[in-house]
């Protein structure tokens, strides 16, 4: 009987799941401890650190699963998949957040990142205004949704393209 083939994209949407769930775990936590609110990045960092992992591990269980084969394309769509469905769904739970569960926290967010920068004896009301007013542009929701889904996509590619040249065995 003949086995049959694995598509790179099905077998990376639990993958991209998982990842996107981790992320909201992630921002569900800051949020409650207000470690979000005190502008704690470090969180953050597990998710930094559990992307590329998650891509490389799936990469490497796909060309497992498919007879110790592996091309770059493959990989690639692997990466690529698994970036852009973790993605949307932290993107839907952040317009979520955003518009019904919290509809303030951003304007919070932005009072104490300006409490944050006023600390800083260089900076002036001004400069603080001017960065603050930058800031609120990549805030809007919609806008901060499509540049999350477009880096992403574009560090899915990179990790996958990585992966994919260190792990790749073509027939």
């Amino acid at each position: 009987m003949e086995s049959q083939k694995l598509s790179p994209g099905k077998f990376s949407l639990n993958y991209g799941l998982i990842l996107g769930l981790l992320m909201i775990v992630i921002g569900v936590v800051t949020y409650i401890t207000g470690w979000a609110l005190e502008l704690k990045t470090w969180p953050n960092w597990l998710y930094y650190v559990a992307f590329p992992v998650t891509i490389f591990y799936a990469i490497s269980k796909y060309k497992k699963s498919n007879d110790n084969l592996l091309s770059l394309g493959q990989a690639i769509k692997i990466g690529l998949a698994i970036g852009l469905v973790s993605a949307l769904v932290y993107a839907v739970y952040g317009l979520i957040f955003n518009y019904l569960i919290d509809p303030e926290f951003m304007s919070q967010i932005m009072e104490a990142t300006r409490d944050k920068l006023l600390e800083n004896p260089n900076l002036t009301e001004e400069i603080v205004d001017q960065q603050l007013a930058m800031m609120e542009k990549f805030m809007n929701p919609a806008i901060g949704t499509a540049i999350w889904i477009a880096l992403s996509a574009l560090f899915g590619l990179i990790y996958s393209l990585i992966a994919g040249l260190i792990m790749k065995r073509e027939e």
